[in-house]
């Protein structure tokens, strides 16, 4: 049995762990804070037997915002929405067809302001296997699993800098095979990794 499993999960969840997050974004540095949305993101934690993996989607090269980019499952919060888990939840359903009933919430991570303008909460969640999906064919082009010992290995971890619009972004990375997980995403990965080794 493997130490990092679905009850060692649970229990860092129960603890209420505290811990120092690796970013908080930076959309806050292109736009006013009356302009930033709320919105909500699945991190789904796949068990399967005594392994965790990470559930990733690659969005569809056509789309506007972020074409070909390594998600989470979620959008913005919506009118009818009770809680931005239930925006979390809603949008995993309408994106990947994952159904409720094999979703067990644990709780959330750390606010990520993005550069589009939300201020995006990280619902944390294990996925119990077996499960079946049904792809947005418009907005999802594949879905993959990230093992959860390759997130926790501090040599898979990049950071890197560019100019954007006059300002100098930092921004993580983690490559997985074809995939090169960077951005919002890769820094949600960073904060979940800090609240895992805190």
């Amino acid at each position: 049995m493997s130490a990092f499993d679905a009850d060692w999960l649970r229990r860092r969840f129960a603890a209420g762990v505290e811990y120092e997050p690796a970013t908080v974004g930076d959309g806050h540095l292109w736009g006013r804070p009356d302009d930033i949305r709320p919105a909500a993101v699945l991190v789904p934690v796949v068990a399967r037997e005594d392994k965790l993996s990470i559930l990733l989607t690659k969005r569809t090269a056509h789309l506007h915002d972020h074409a070909g980019q390594i998600s989470f499952p979620g959008g913005r919060f919506e009118e009818g929405d009770h809680s931005l888990e239930h925006t979390a939840l809603r949008e995993t359903g309408e994106e990947i067809g994952l159904h409720r009933e094999r979703i067990e919430v644990l709780g959330e991570l750390n606010p990520y302001v993005t550069i589009s303008g939300y201020r995006v909460i990280p619902v944390v969640a294990l996925v119990h296997a077996p499960f079946e999906l049904e792809l947005d064919q418009f907005e999802v082009a594949e879905v993959f699993e990230l093992p959860l010992g390759l997130l926790l290995d501090p040599a898979n971890h990049a950071r890197h800098s560019v100019i954007y619009r006059g300002k100098e972004r930092q921004y993580y990375a983690l490559p997985y095979g074809p995939h090169y997980i960077w951005g919002a995403t890769a820094g949600m990965l960073m904060n979940f990794y800090r609240f895992l080794t805190r």
